[in-house]
């Protein structure tokens, strides 16, 4: 059924944005969680003090006797959190944290415009989907209404028009339905952006993302070990 995105009914909602800027060392970062930890995870780091940001959406599913509208995680699997990496082990020791998203040893943060586009996306009262990481395509940037600046790469569904917003480190995108008329290509050049819509193929099987893990006292060996 249609995913709708999550505009501050759930508890863990948050209806102000997080700070996005960067501050030297502290910057955003992604967590790999726990399968169904994302809300206990969230909620921990909040109640330490941090900074966290778990981008949600809404679903209705059908039961047996039901359809019951319920709230996922855009991105299962995943809470982005904003802390100095210098100082990650309160982090890591959170119960449900599996990893920091990263390459060897080093921690990777996450662009913070892009998850300032999310968290817009998310609450923007629209309807968004999870959708299939795109690394090319027409970027438009909307002009008017409530995604008013935002840019993402377009794309044609069902006849309908969306903007896909992604998180390139996670390779996880979201898109939202957009109004033709409110759109512009990036670059300018004044030309039909239908001809250059691009329509997603089916995924298949979600494949993790070509980044390494970042773990605590975790050396090569001990990742290729887990790994076999």
């Amino acid at each position: 059924m249609r995913a709708i995105c999550n505009i501050g009914d759930g508890v863990l909602s948050q209806r102000v944005a997080p700070d996005f800027s960067s501050d030297g060392e502290i910057q955003w970062f992604a967590l790999h969680v726990r399968s169904n930890f994302e809300w206990m995870v969230s909620t921990i780091l909040r109640n330490k003090g941090y900074e966290e940001f778990l981008p949600t959406y809404r679903d209705r599913r059908r039961y047996s006797d039901r359809v019951k509208e319920e709230d996922f995680p855009l991105f299962p699997g995943y809470v982005f959190c904003r802390f100095d990496q210098r100082n990650r082990m309160p982090v890591l020791s959170t119960g449900g944290v599996v990893r920091i998203v990263g390459i060897d040893s080093t921690p990777l943060p996450i662009a913070a415009d892009e998850l300032a586009a999310v968290w817009r996306v998310t609450h923007s009262g629209v309807i968004a989907d999870p959708w299939p990481h795109l690394e090319a395509g027409e970027e438009v940037m909307i002009e008017g209404g409530a995604l008013s600046g935002l840019r993402g790469i377009l794309v044609e569904c069902k006849g309908s028009r969306r903007l896909v917003v992604s998180v390139r480190l996670l390779q996880r995108s979201v898109a939202v339905e957009i109004n033709k008329e409110n759109v512009r290509p990036v670059d300018g050049v004044q030309r039909l952006i239908a001809r250059s819509l691009i329509t997603p193929r089916n995924p298949g099987p979600r494949k993790p993302p070509v980044s390494a893990w970042v773990r605590s006292g975790e050396s090569s060996k001990d990742r290729i070990a887990g790994n076999s």
